[in-house]
């Protein structure tokens, strides 16, 4: 019986993801044969929940509707996975620190003790080190605004700061997505006829419109990939002590998406770029120009040509006569 208890809330958590799932795949989750899972699944619809069948291609079992979940059914996976977010978050997001710790009070004494073990095991803090070039948190309203709009599908209408100045668009917002500490929207502008990667914090949503889009397919197939990919996506020079620009002999999508965070990418030819970045020394920022592997032109400012030259030294000299 108590194998049969623990296996039911085990197949109660994975039913709470929301997704559908086949008997074989429920069954290769929990260790255990489709026969017992389906006799389990009979055990939760005996105690209330309810647990609908779904027929044909992509059928399988899922949560009704109207099923509500016991206050917190986690296993010891979760109850990890639970306690690093919430304490984590608001590294990136903004007005939630308290919230969080609420959250996250409340969610461990309504776990089971054994959850909650694995829950209260540790404590983390985020931290950043000199080689990290993370944004402000966001502010956690503006991030439930487009993501309830996201959800709904419905157009979303935004005052943005960019390099041209201020302006104000209509935006069908798809995805949200964390890259380098920094959150971005995907978004496609029916006007101008293109898709769009924006910095949030660069966002001020207007009143909801309540008018909803059909959801078009993203670039490269997957939101987070697009934006690595975009080089004007609203970045703007990170304030380091050290700052400077060169030209890369490299296409500025390629660039795009490993210059390190807090850098900016310019469009200059279809085989080069302008990549402006930052670092605590001007021999750190020389040493990320490197990074890139590609011959550089035109760099700017002198300490950095100078930091440039003072490696290559160091670099002669450490060689000495080897090969």
């Amino acid at each position: 019986m108590a194998a049969t208890s623990a296996r039911a809330l085990k197949l109660l958590s994975i039913f709470g993801i929301g997704a559908t799932l086949t008997a074989a795949e429920l069954a290769a989750r929990l260790g255990t044969s489709v026969r017992t899972v389906r006799r389990d699944i009979d055990t939760l619809r005996d105690l209330g929940y309810e647990i609908d069948a779904v027929r044909g291609a992509g059928g399988g079992y899922r949560l009704g509707r109207a099923t509500r979940l016991a206050p917190v059914v986690f296993d010891e996976d979760q109850a990890v996975a639970v306690a690093v977010a919430l304490q984590t978050v608001p590294a990136i997001l903004s007005g939630i620190r308290e919230n969080s710790a609420r959250a996250l009070a409340t969610l461990r004494q309504a776990m089971p003790a054994r959850s909650r073990i694995h829950a209260e095991a540790f404590t983390v803090s985020a931290a950043r080190n000199y080689w990290e070039f993370p944004a402000a948190p966001i502010d956690a309203e503006i991030i439930r605004v487009i993501g309830a709009a996201i959800n709904r599908r419905h157009l979303v209408r935004v005052d943005c700061t960019g390099e041209d100045g201020p302006a104000t668009l209509t935006l069908e917002p798809h995805d949200l997505v964390v890259w380098a500490a920094r959150w971005y929207l995907v978004a496609f502008e029916p006007e101008a006829d293109r898709w769009r990667a924006m910095r949030i914090d660069r966002l001020e949503p207007r009143m909801p419109t309540g008018r909803t889009f059909e959801r078009r397919d993203v670039p490269h197939g997957d939101p987070a990939a697009f934006v690595m990919n975009t080089h004007d996506r609203g970045d703007t020079p990170a304030e380091w002590p050290c700052r400077g620009s060169a030209l890369v002999a490299l296409p500025a999508p390629v660039v795009a998406r490993f210059a390190p965070g807090g850098s900016t990418v310019a469009h200059e030819t279809d085989s080069s770029c302008r990549l402006t970045l930052g670092a605590w020394s001007w021999a750190g920022l020389a040493g990320l120009l490197l990074t890139f592997d590609a011959d550089v032109a035109d760099v700017e400012p002198a300490e950095l040509r100078q930091a440039l030259r003072s490696l290559r030294t160091r670099i002669d000299e450490g060689l000495g006569d080897a090969g």
